[in-house]
Parts: structure tokens; C-alpha cells; sequence
């Protein structure tokens, strides 16, 4: 499938077009793209066909920072193609022009913007999308060459006297660069005063629990980010662990997508094993999914949740007190064992150990050793929603054993927030009446007094023999059952967990070493010795999901 991409747009948050890019052909314009654009009923795809367009056009798009980007093609084109581009212009513009991305940003950098669109697609046909290659391919003027202006002074950028002052390191640079192979994700002659390495391990939980509390799917999407700020052109092997052992890794990490300097064949050969060289800055170098239920007797899911380590666990009771209005969130703090110290030879500890705070978080305290390490974890960032029918006029009373309440009455849902210091291991209970909609059978007077039946005009004069029935009267019993009956739609039908931990990853992986081979690398002094940290952070924004 060959396809080539005709424009790019870009509309600000007020929809209006502040960007276009024409690559090839003749595209539709931005104000005639827009309408065919919001005509579609939301939410909106990603991908969209435009029939009735001469010729029939294909739409990309994507939403980012109250931006809209939109790219056009009018051949056929692998969908995931154009929408990576999109997310790499994205990333390019942010690492450009800064995060996050703003209009008057985009604006106020045009040239700069025009050049990497320029560099990034010729002719319709994706090309250089590594940000180190563009750096070296589009010029980029400072805020201090911008101050000084034409200004041939010291202090500004490209100064003849810096430049013979490093005369002779450019000299061996440009040696070195001459008999290095060139790396499309790597700068030439990279230079750093301090050189450091740093590995960071992320995964995100999408846990789905049954009423009873048994799993029913739980998934961690890990990203490996990798920080090189190291000088030459190194050689780097990363070997990666599960806790039990290497050979499981590879059936751990499923659906595993490296960053292109990984060498495929290294990893294939042996699992857990990623050499590769890097490029400057910080990027992502390996992205994984990990089933945390597997296949156990040939039936997938059938493990238990005792066996399902998280760090907090959620049960949720409805229709409970004597008219069937409260229902009661409970949640379990547990103690998780971090990933242990990491084997990194030539290194001391990574900050990461030090990034939860002075080590007086309620997760780890009483628990020996500094919060936010490998070896113990804090829970951060805890916070249950409970989201509610629409049918709920208002929540009467929240009790709560820790952490602060809050009822949105337009979101109809219910946040209930545990700080730091709080989130000690135990149980936390959170209790809540509901309120309905107003019956007929309730006071609309404030002072009680209410009207019995409806008054109609037309009803016979009092002269009239006619005598209407009288209604049968309702018991307090049945009443109560009548209540019940109505509360019970007003229950919650589920209620997801937030968190964050430092030191701990759901899956178990963790780093066992960082080397650089000396033989291969290109540039590196004996007697360098770089800095080298990991940190591990599992995140759940909404993932941990009951159903009521």
C-alpha cells in the first residue's frame, strides 16, 4: 500500500485555522476541511472518509492540548502510518518549541515550525522524524541570539572566539564523526560535562474486579523511558528481569515494540537482553503489555484476588440502612514489595530513591528504609470516584474514616480523596446516602402543608349525588418496600481506584544491569565512569474498575 500525504492543518482551540502545510496535489483548504470535518457526529474517529470531496478525501485527526490536527490524503494510505506522523509532529513540537503546545507558540515560531514539517515529509512521503536528526538539520535560534540580534559580541551563539577557542576539540570530534557510521537517531559529536544514564520504568493498570471481587482482566501497559546524557557515540546493554528469572521474560512481555536502535536480533537470540545505541536526550526506548491474569488449567482470568497484587483493593456495598439509601465504598491498603536493589555496575543509587520526599509517607512508614525506593514503595495520589445515576438529586450525608469528600452534582459523580500521610496499610470506609427525585408523595411546601389530589373545573357541582371511591390506604410497610424499590436505581453500578506507586511495578520487571561495552563504543574515555539510576512507577488513572 502506497499512499503519500497531501496537507497538514492545524486549528486552535476556537477552531481557527493557524496552520497549513501543503506537501503535494491540491488539497482542500482549511476553511472548506473544517465544515466536512465537524459535520460527522461525535465522538469523531480518527479516521474519517470524505466521499463527496473531489477527489474522495481521507481525514486524520487528533486532538492534542485543545489543538486540532488534521492530515489529508487522497490515495490510498495505512492509517496507522499517517497517524503515527501525526503523534511524531506532536512530539517534534513539543521538543521544538516547548511544551505544552499553544497556538501563539506555533505562531511566533513559524519559520521553525515550516522547516521541521519541511524536513519531516518531501514530496508527500514520510522522511526524518528522529528529533537528534533534525536538530542537526534545522537551526534553531536561542532566546540569547534573538536579544543580541545581528550582534557579532561574546556571549552570542556561533561567536568567532568560542569557536577558535574549541578548535581543536572540534578538530578530534570531526575526526571521530568521519569514522562513525551515522546514526539517524543520534547527533554527531555529542559533548556532556556530566555523564549520566538514567532508566525509567512505567506501567499503567487497567484492572476490571467482579462484584464478589475476582478478577475478571488485568492488564499493565509498561513504557521503558531511557535519559542519555553521555559524550561519544557509547554501546549500551540493558538486561531486564522478571522475579523469576530471565527465561519467563519473554512470555512476561508480550507485544513488545522497541525504539529502532534496538538491535532486533540481540533480543530474539536472548530475551530480557536490549543492546542498542542510544540517542542523546531522553526517549522512549521500549514499550510492553504483561497479563497479569495468565493462563492457568487452560482457562484464562481464574486467578484468584489474593493472588492479583495491587496495592489497594475496593469492595462496594449498596442499598444498605433501613430504606435500602446508603451504600458503603470500602478500601484495603496493602503492604507490596518493591523490585528489590538493582545490580547497576559502575553506579551509585539513582535519585529516584529519593523521590519520595523525606521518607515520612503513611504507605511506607514504619516500614524501614526511604520512601518512594525499590525497596519501599509509596502510594501517592489515592483517590476512589464513585460515579452516580443521573437520577440522584443530591447525597445527604458522606462519612468518611480518612481523606476528604467531594460531590459534583453537574458530573454526577463522587471523589473521595486520601492523602499521602493517610494512606497507611488498613481499611478506610466511605458511607453515603442518596437522595431521589421528588414524588408526589413528598412535601413541596416548606411549611408541610400540601394539596390532596388534583382540582378539576370540570368535576360535578356539590349538588351532585355522584361520590368518587375512596383510595385503599397505603401501609408504612408498604411504603418502606416502595422506597427500597426506588433507592435501589439510584445505587452506584461501579466505582475505579487512582493511584500511584513509587518503587513497585505490577508485573515484577525489573533491571538487573546497565553496561557500556567499552569495545564498541566509539568516543569514551577508560576513565569515564557515568552516573546510572533506575526508577520504577506503576500508575493507575481510573484502572482498578468494581462493578456493583
Amino acid at each position: 500500500m502506497t499512499g503519500s500525504i497531501e496537507a497538514l492543518y492545524i486549528y486552535d482551540e476556537h477552531n481557527r485555522p493557524i496552520l497549513t502545510h501543503t506537501y503535494t496535489s491540491r488539497p482542500l483548504s482549511a476553511s472548506q476541511l473544517l465544515p466536512l470535518y465537524q459535520s460527522r457526529p461525535t465522538p469523531r474517529s480518527n479516521f474519517i472518509y470524505l466521499p463527496n470531496t473531489s477527489p474522495p478525501t481521507l481525514v486524520f485527526n487528533v486532538v492534542h492540548s485543545n489543538l486540532l490536527f488534521l492530515l489529508t490524503s487522497s490515495t490510498e494510505i495505512e492509517p496507522l502510518l499517517a497517524l503515527e506522523f501525526l503523534h511524531r509532529v506532536i512530539d517534534i513540537l513539543e521538543e521544538f518549541i516547548g511544551a505544552p503546545i499553544l497556538a501563539q507558540k506555533i505562531e511566533n515560531n513559524y519559520d521553525v515550525v515550516a522547516q521541521l514539517l519541511n524536513e519531516m515529509c518531501d514530496a508527500g512521503a514520510i522522511s526524518t522524524t528522529e528529533p537528534n536528526a533534525l536538530r542537526d538539520l534545522v537551526e534553531v535560534e536561542g532566546w540569547i541570539g534573538k536579544l543580541l540580534g545581528g550582534i557579532n559580541i561574546p556571549g552570542k551563539p556561533g561567536y568567532s572566539a568560542s569557536s577558535n577557542s574549541n578548535m581543536a576539540a572540534i578538530s578530534s570530534t570531526g575526526a571521530l564523526a568521519a569514522n562513525t557510521p551515522a546514526l539517524p537517531w543520534r547527533r554527531a559529536n555529542v559533548r556532556h560535562t556530566s555523564n549520566e544514564l538514567y532508566v525509567d520504568l512505567v506501567e499503567t493498570l487497567t484492572v476490571t474486579l467482579a462484584p464478589s471481587g475476582r478478577p475478571l482482566a488485568a492488564f499493565a501497559n509498561g513504557t521503558i523511558a531511557f535519559t542519555s546524557k553521555i559524550s561519544g557515540v557509547p554501546d549500551l546493554l540493558l538486561n531486564l528481569s522478571t522475579p523469576s528469572g530471565k527465561q519467563n521474560l519473554n512470555s512476561v512481555m508480550e507485544l513488545p515494540v522497541f525504539h529502532p536502535c534496538v538491535r532486533l536480533a540481540r533480543w530474539r537470540e536472548k530475551p530480557g537482553e536490549l543492546s542498542f545505541i542510544p540517542p542523546d536526550g531522553r526517549f522512549v526506548l521500549a514499550g510492553y503489555e504483561v497479563d497479569l491474569l495468565p493462563f492457568q488449567n487452560g482457562k484464562s482470568g481464574t486467578t484468584a484476588s489474593s493472588n492479583l497484587k495491587l496495592p489497594v483493593s475496593i469492595e462496594v456495598k449498596t442499598s444498605l440502612g433501613p430504606q435500602g439509601s446508603d451504600f458503603e465504598v470500602r478500601l484495603f491498603i496493602t503492604k507490596v514489595s518493591g523490585q528489590g536493589n538493582t545490580s547497576i555496575s559502575g553506579s551509585s543509587s539513582r535519585s529516584s530513591s529519593r523521590v519520595g520526599g523525606r521518607g515520612t509517607g503513611g504507605f511506607a512508614a514504619g516500614l524501614g528504609g526511604q520512601a518512594g525506593t525499590s525497596s519501599t514503595p509509596t502510594l501517592e495520589d489515592l483517590v476512589v470516584t464513585v460515579p452516580l445515576p443521573a437520577e440522584v438529586r443530591n447525597l445527604s450525608e458522606m462519612r468518611a474514616s480518612r481523606g476528604d469528600t467531594t460531590y459534583n452534582p453537574g458530573e454526577k459523580d463522587l471523589e473521595w480523596h486520601i492523602p499521602a500521610k493517610d494512606a497507611v496499610v488498613g481499611g478506610a470506609t466511605l458511607r453515603c446516602t442518596v437522595v431521589g427525585p421528588l414524588s408526589n408523595e413528598e412535601d413541596f411546601e416548606s411549611n408541610g402543608f400540601r394539596l390532596e389530589g388534583n382540582y378539576d373545573y370540570e368535576e360535578n357541582t356539590y349538588q351532585s349525588s355522584s361520590i368518587k371511591a375512596a383510595k385503599p390506604e397505603v401501609t408504612e410497610e408498604q411504603r418502606d418496600v416502595k422506597r427500597v424499590a426506588q433507592n435501589k436505581i439510584l445505587m452506584p453500578s461501579s466505582a475505579t481506584v487512582s493511584f500511584s506507586v513509587k518503587g513497585w511495578l505490577a508485573s515484577g520487571i525489573k533491571v538487573e544491569s546497565l553496561v557500556i561495552d567499552a569495545r564498541k563504543s566509539r568516543g569514551i574515555g577508560e576513565s569515564v565512569k557515568p552516573y546510572k539510576g533506575v526508577k520504577y512507577l506503576t500508575v493507575s488513572r481510573g484502572g482498578v474498575e468494581i462493578r456493583c
